[in-house]
């Protein structure tokens, strides 16, 4: 079941990157229709956008607010949280072990380390023993 799943995962990620380079492919013959002027740097000509009421957008138009801002970080971070795979209880527990043990095994070669060279250090200048 799992594997199927996987399959069909994979499957839309094809079907996406699909839908992407046939967007980036569009893009692309849009910049080579350009005319490239000498001496400077080609740019398009930008069109003022009109608001629905027949004016000028203003630039605080499109503004959004602190709360606004702050409002749309936290769905996005809901977003985010929701798409990690979390482990399950036993997987948790072993990759607990897992660590516990490790830092074991490394506390205990640099505790030896420390005190072989601190008792090196003793016999080269002839502390006391």
């Amino acid at each position: 079941m799992a594997e199927k799943n996987r399959r069909d995962e994979d499957d839309n990620d094809r079907l996406d990157d699909e839908a992407i380079d046939d967007v980036v492919d569009d893009d692309a013959d849009d910049e080579a229709d350009e005319p490239v002027g000498r001496g400077g740097t080609a740019t398009r000509e930008r069109t003022r956008t009109d608001s629905a009421d027949g004016r000028p957008k203003t630039r605080t138009e499109g503004r959004v607010g602190i709360f606004g801002r702050l409002a749309r970080f936290f769905r996005e971070v809901v977003a985010e949280l929701r798409k990690v795979i979390w482990p399950t209880r036993k997987e948790l527990l072993t990759y607990t072990a897992v660590v516990v043990v490790f830092v074991a095994v490394v506390l205990t070669i640099v505790a030896g380390l420390d005190y072989a060279f601190a008792r090196g250090v003793l016999w080269v200048f002839g502390g006391s023993s």
